[in-house]
């Protein structure tokens, strides 16, 4: 079925919701046309199952040179800004990169962390509670707890952390243009080509240092290749996880029912977080693939060529593969079935770090402050629509 009268991205009109176009689609025309920014079409997939395939067969190239690739907004469509990035790599390339990062994205790892990120947690809130009993939650709290965990990650200076979250925001941005995004991106490679030098000379106990001297310096890996893969993971690391703590938060204080359930119990924060992050799903634009041969999905063959969007939001709300799947249930049984970070070869690597910042950060939030309340209704919240990751700009609370 093909309607060009689809328009995507939608417009979101719930901060929580999907749009309301892709719930409808996915039960009407589950696998259907929808036009560009650019006026090119590309297919929507948007049932679980369905995802799930495109994701995972490899005759869909997530490759965005390949002819046929649906970007979705302008300031990708620069040949500059076709980076070949993780997430748009394809085997055997992506499975070489991927293999010199493993060891450092284990669960073991991430789990090793915790103690460190639960200091930091308590300090912010320390902070927080030394200057009155009101906060921004994302400056104060949300945004400085990934930036912190990547910043060790990678051997980062945690005093840059606004300079790369500034452009972060501007290369995830749908509402800039080619020359923004050209900007930011080369102003973060050179700020990160400068660190790799610093790292030849005095390496540390990091990602970056080990790339260097593991694969860069032994031949394995070129300096351009390791410095724009330190910006991948710099802007990964940090945007996705402050947008989730920081609507998250927002989320349980408008479900009271759940935040008691939560506080009531502990070891339900595990599952919140799974539940949480099926619920909002905000990579909202995520999976973009081109077929590199005809296949056929749902009832559609998508013909070699064709543009393929894959909606994880869609999909994680889909009622065939989740029970009442509109309804917030923090002791789902179901949720870790989520596919919010992806599903196959090209699912976040780092989720573990994601999962323990979201389990040290709400539990902690809602135990030490116990009158947590936002400080203005819902509908002046600044959310960031323009976003290809959604969040909020700013929420301010009062404790």
């Amino acid at each position: 079925m093909t309607d060009t009268t689809l328009r995507f991205p939608p417009a979101r009109t719930c901060p929580f919701d999907p749009p309301k176009m892709i719930s409808e689609i996915r039960e009407t025309c589950p696998v259907t046309k929808a036009e560009l920014f650019d006026g090119k079409l590309a297919w929507l997939v948007t049932r679980f199952d369905d995802v799930v395939k495109v994701c995972s067969d490899p005759r869909f190239s997530a490759s965005p040179l390949n002819p046929g690739f649906p970007e979705v907004f302008e300031g990708r469509t620069r040949p500059e800004e076709k980076e070949t990035s993780l997430i748009s790599m394809d085997p055997p390339q992506h499975d070489d990169i991927r293999r010199m990062l493993t060891r450092w994205f284990t669960v073991k790892r991430a789990e090793a962390m915790r103690p460190r990120i639960q200091d930091l947690v308590n300090s912010l809130i320390d902070g927080m509670l030394r200057k009155g009993s009101d906060a921004e939650l994302v400056r104060d709290f949300a945004l400085p707890i990934p930036t912190a965990v990547i910043c060790w990650l990678l051997g980062v200076p945690e005093e840059d952390h606004l300079f790369f979250q500034e452009r972060s925001s501007t290369r995830l941005s749908i509402a800039s243009d080619g020359s923004a995004v050209s900007s930011a991106t080369s102003e973060l490679l050179a700020y990160l080509d400068d660190l790799v030098g610093k790292k030849i000379e005095s390496p540390g106990d990091d990602i970056l240092s080990d790339l260097v001297h593991q694969q860069m310096l032994p031949g394995h890996l070129d300096r351009e290749t390791l410095v724009d893969l330190g910006r991948q993971l710099l802007i990964a690391g940090h945007e996705s996880t402050a947008s989730m703590i920081a609507l998250s938060t927002m989320l349980l204080l408008e479900h009271p029912d759940q935040l008691a359930a939560l506080r009531a119990d502990k070891a339900l924060v595990p599952g919140a977080v799974e539940e949480l992050l099926r619920y909002l799903t905000i990579a909202t634009i995520l999976v973009g693939r081109v077929a590199t041969a005809d296949v056929e999905i749902g009832s559609e063959v998508i013909r070699a060529g064709e543009g393929v969007r894959a909606l994880l939001n869609a999909a994680n709300r889909d009622p065939r593969a989740f029970a009442n799947p509109d309804a917030l249930d923090i002791g789902r049984p179901e949720a870790h079935r989520h596919i919010a970070f992806g599903y196959g070869i090209h699912q976040c690597l780092g989720q573990g770090y994601a999962r323990v910042e979201m389990q040290v950060a709400l539990e902690t939030l809602f135990r030490r402050l116990p009158n947590l309340a936002m400080e203005v209704p819902l509908d002046e919240v600044h959310f960031k629509y323009e976003s290809g990751v959604h969040g909020v700009h700013e929420l301010p609370v009062t404790f």
